[in-house]
C-alpha cells in the first residue's frame, strides 16, 4: 500500500474526515483541541498537525510541538545548580521537536486506525513525519517521542529508530475508579484509618471556602487572577519547559465547551485557587491548577482539589483519572498508582547523540519519592 503524509499549521485546514478517523478517539487529538493550541499555546511553543493517508484514505494523525529554549529558563529556582542546568539545556537542547503533547502526561501524540495499518508501520510513518518536519519547518537540536507504555515500545524497535535512546523520568499517576465506588463516601470507606482521618481533616480545614464551576464568561472575568494563581504554582516548580498564555483557559472553554471544566475556590468572594480538567471519553485528564500560597497550607487547598477531582470522577462515572507526573507522593495518598512511561530521544549532532543517555538526566532531573498506599490491605 502507498502511504503519504502532510503537515498542517492551521486546524481549519485539516482533512474534512479528521474527526471521524482521528479526533473522536482522543479529544486531545481533535480539531477543537488543536484550535486551542493554535489560539493559545505557550510563547516558546509552535504546534503542527500531521495527517497520514494509506491507499488514498485518511488512516491516522499526529501532533508535533517545537519548543524553543533559547530564552526560556527551564529551571526557575535561583540556585547555582539550576544555573548550570539552564546553561546545559541551552547548550545541548536549544530547541526540541516533540512527537506528542508536552502539556499533558500520556500518549496523546498520535492515533492510527489499526485495521488499516500495523502499529510498527505506523511508527515508521511517525518517523517519516519527523524527517519531513525537520526538512520543511525547522531542524531541531533534539527529537523526542513522548510517553509510551512499556508494552508499546517494541513498535519503535525498527532499524530507523536505532539512533534513539530510551528514557524514563517520572511515572504517570492514575487512579482507577472502582466499580463499588458509587459515591464519594464509598471511596472514603476504602481508606485505612490513617488516610481517612487525613482526608477528613483536610475537608474541615477547607470549611468557609466556596467552590464553584466557572463558565466562559466568568473565566474571562477572572482571567488575570487565574493566571496569577497558576504562576504561583508553576514558578515554584523546579523544572518548566513552558508557561501558559493568559488566554489559554478561555480558549479551552470556548473550543472544548463541557469537555473542559474549571472550578474555582473563593474565600470572602476572592478567588484563592482553581483546578482544571479535560474530559476525554471515559477518562479525566487533570490539567493545570493554581492557588494562593499563603492559604495553601491553612486550607489544604491542593489536597482538597485532588479529593474534589476524585469526587467528580465517581459522581460522573468515569473510569480513570489521569493525574500526571508531578507531586507523586501526595497523589499516591489519594489512591493514584504509578504507571511507568517511556520516551525516545535523539540529538541531531552525531557526536553528541551517543552521550544522550548521560546528558539527559542532567537536563531533566528525576525526583525520589515514597509511594503511599491509602487503601485497606484487604481491598
Amino acid at each position: 500500500m502507498n502511504y503519504s503524509l502532510k503537515i498542517f499549521k492551521h486546524c481549519k485546514d485539516l482533512p474534512r474526515e479528521w474527526e471521524m478517523v482521528v479526533g473522536q478517539y482522543n479529544i486531545l487529538l481533535s480539531r477543537e483541541y488543536f484550535c486551542v493550541l493554535e489560539d493559545s499555546c505557550p510563547e516558546n511553543m509552535h504546534c503542527f498537525f500531521v495527517a497520514f493517508w494509506g491507499g488514498g484514505q485518511l488512516i491516522g494523525g499526529a501532533l508535533l510541538q517545537y519548543l524553543d529554549f533559547e530564552k526560556h529558563r527551564v529551571l526557575q529556582q535561583n540556585k547555582v545548580s539550576c544555573s548550570i542546568r539552564n546553561f546545559m539545556t541551552r547548550k545541548f537542547s536549544r530547541d526540541v521537536l516533540i512527537l506528542g503533547n508536552n502539556m499533558l502526561t500520556g500518549q496523546n501524540g498520535f492515533y492510527f486506525d489499526t485495521e488499516k495499518i500495523s502499529p510498527s508501520k505506523a511508527a515508521d510513518l511517525l518517523e517519516e513525519a519527523i524527517i519531513e518536519a525537520q526538512n520543511q519547518i525547522k531542524k531541531s537540536t533534539i527529537i523526542i517521542f513522548k510517553d509510551y507504555q512499556a508494552s508499546t515500545l517494541h513498535n519503535f524497535s525498527g532499524n530507523i529508530f536505532k539512533f534513539y535512546f530510551k528514557f524514563s523520568v517520572q511515572p504517570n499517576m492514575i487512579l482507577n475508579i472502582r466499580e463499588n465506588w458509587k459515591t464519594f463516601s464509598d471511596y472514603m470507606a476504602n481508606f485505612s484509618k490513617k488516610y481517612r482521618t487525613r482526608a477528613t481533616s483536610a475537608r474541615k480545614k477547607n470549611e468557609g471556602t466556596e467552590k464553584r464551576e466557572l463558565n466562559l464568561g466568568e473565566i474571562k472575568i477572572y482571567q488575570s487572577q487565574l493566571n496569577q494563581l497558576y504562576h504561583n504554582v508553576a514558578e515554584n516548580a523546579s523544572f518548566n519547559t513552558f508557561f501558559l498564555r493568559e488566554n489559554h483557559f478561555e480558549s479551552l472553554k470556548k473550543h472544548l465547551k463541557e469537555n473542559f471544566r474549571l472550578f474555582g475556590y473563593f474565600l470572602d468572594n476572592e478567588l484563592v485557587g482553581f483546578y482544571t480538567m479535560i474530559l476525554n471519553l471515559e477518562d479525566i485528564d487533570t490539567y493545570f491548577l493554581g492557588y494562593n500560597k499563603e492559604l495553601q497550607k491553612e486550607k489544604q487547598l491542593y489536597l482538597n482539589m485532588l479529593l474534589d477531582m476524585v469526587e467528580f470522577g465517581i459522581k460522573n462515572q468515569f473510569e480513570n483519572i489521569i493525574f500526571g507526573r508531578t507531586a507523586l507522593e501526595i497523589k499516591s495518598t489519594i489512591g493514584a498508582e504509578p504507571l511507568e512511561i517511556f520516551g525516545l530521544i535523539k540529538h541531531n549532532n552525531s557526536l553528541v547523540n551517543p552521550w544522550m543517555n548521560r546528558i539527559f538526566p542532567s537536563i531533566e532531573p528525576k525526583t525520589e519519592w515514597v509511594q503511599r498506599r491509602p487503601f485497606k490491605e484487604s481491598d
